[in-house]
């Protein structure tokens, strides 16, 4: 089976950098891929903004192409699609409920603008084998009011397009990654593929040693009498979830066959990459130096404290939150880094500058480092609020990088 891939919700192009070890970029400003996956499709649309940053980064990464995408996915004609053997992408984590059509006779439908359903809708049309998404952690405990439903949904959805999947949410800075960014990752196969055929129907023998997430970030032995499981196919249908389910997904976990098992597994880490190693040591441009007023502001930003609040009910209440290192500690490891990292922001980072000592901004070119990414990525023409922005929204690559080479033997036992 060939290495073909589709990237939806592509952004600056992350899976791909990560797929194919990218590292650098050529004196053209193109990518040097040193892997083997064939990127035949890619789509990036941005609905709220006129200029689309990502993808024009997208495109002067890897070139332009017809197989660029830059419109609404949901009005993509799917069946225009190229055939792939893995499709990956990093989706919103979104309300999945589902209600019955106006009509009854048609079935179930789902939310308007509900990315995930687009996933579905590609992966009905091009009977995709392998599919490798990302999500925050939150999606396996959401909604607040009816936890696990929106995975269950997920889950039930896939099984009812033929597939199996694996869960794992991993701390990227505990398999020695540069930054503390906990997400969930999600693999599915289709059960007749060889891949699907060859697991154990132990599905605590897959979370262990037999699957992806298990191979590539290995875990501490579990207690196997000791994992939780649920079956899916009791409810008629996403819509009887959709009112009834609730239930506590732990970090790892497979389905097979509609049934789901899931345990609370602990990492057999590595050494993250500290801040130190990310920092810049040339001269750096006093734009991102903080003045008195900006110190101050991050001071009390970072600071503890316990804040008197009204809820809207007319309830007082005190608000708390914990003090913050500030400025960072060099020898760790990067916190999450959100959208909003370069702003004056309780998340963002402020590190001593390692030539003047002064306190400063992480740069933009810190920012892809602690994402994985070469150095000015997204150097494109972009203003540095959306290159921090980019990087808010991207993954860790590295993951992705240590996951390649499995993929690539999995898809290549296919079919021999």
């Amino acid at each position: 089976m060939e290495k073909t891939v589709v990237e939806l919700f592509a952004g600056v192009g992350g899976f791909r950098v990560g797929l194919n070890k990218i590292k650098n970029i050529d004196k053209n400003g193109r990518a040097v891929e040193n892997g083997p996956w064939s990127f035949v499709w890619a789509n990036q649309w941005e609905p709220s903004t006129k200029v689309q940053h990502a993808f024009d980064c997208y495109n002067m990464r890897f070139g332009k192409s017809q197989n660029h995408s830059n419109e609404d996915i949901s009005i993509v004609d799917k069946s225009s699609i190229p055939n792939h053997s893995l499709l990956v992408g990093g989706f919103p984590c979104q309300d999945y409920s589902v209600a019955r059509t106006l009509s009854g006779e048609k079935g179930i439908q789902g939310k308007k603008g509900v990315l995930f359903w687009q996933i579905k809708e590609i992966l009905d049309k091009k009977n995709t084998p392998f599919v490798l998404l990302e999500n925050v952690d939150r999606l396996i405990k959401s909604p607040a009011k009816q936890r696990g439903r929106d995975f269950g949904i997920m889950l039930r959805t896939f099984y009812e397009l033929g597939y199996d999947v694996e869960w794992r949410v991993i701390n990227a800075a505990e398999y020695g990654a540069a930054q503390k960014r906990r997400r969930v990752f999600i693999f599915a196969w289709k059960k007749d593929t060889d891949y699907g055929t060859s697991l154990s129907d132990d599905k605590g023998l897959i979370m262990q040693s037999e699957g992806l997430f298990a191979n590539v970030f290995p875990i501490h032995n579990f207690n196997i009498s000791k994992v939780n499981n649920k079956n899916l196919t009791v409810y008629k249908d996403a819509v009887e979830m959709t009112e009834d389910f609730e239930w506590t997904f732990q970090n790892s976990g497979v389905m097979k066959d509609g049934v789901v098992s899931t345990i609370k597994t602990i990492p057999i880490g590595k050494q993250p990459i500290p801040l130190s190693e990310t920092i810049e040591t040339g001269k750096i441009s006093d734009d991102f130096f903080l003045d008195s007023k900006a110190k101050e502001k991050f001071e009390y930003l970072k600071g503890g404290k316990k804040i008197n609040r009204v809820k809207p009910n007319g309830e007082h209440y005190v608000y708390s939150e914990g003090s913050m290192s500030f400025p960072e500690d060099l020898d760790q490891p990067g916190r999450t880094m959100l959208t909003s990292e370069g702003t004056t922001n309780r998340s963002t980072h402020v590190v001593a500058d390692y030539q003047t000592k002064k306190l400063r901004l992480i740069t933009p070119i810190e920012a892809e480092r602690l994402q994985s990414f070469p150095d000015d990525w997204t150097n494109t023409g972009m203003p540095n609020r959306r290159r921090y922005f980019m990087m808010g929204n991207a993954l860790v690559t590295k993951l992705i990088s240590d996951l390649s080479e499995t993929l690539e033997e999995i898809i290549e036992r296919e079919n021999r």
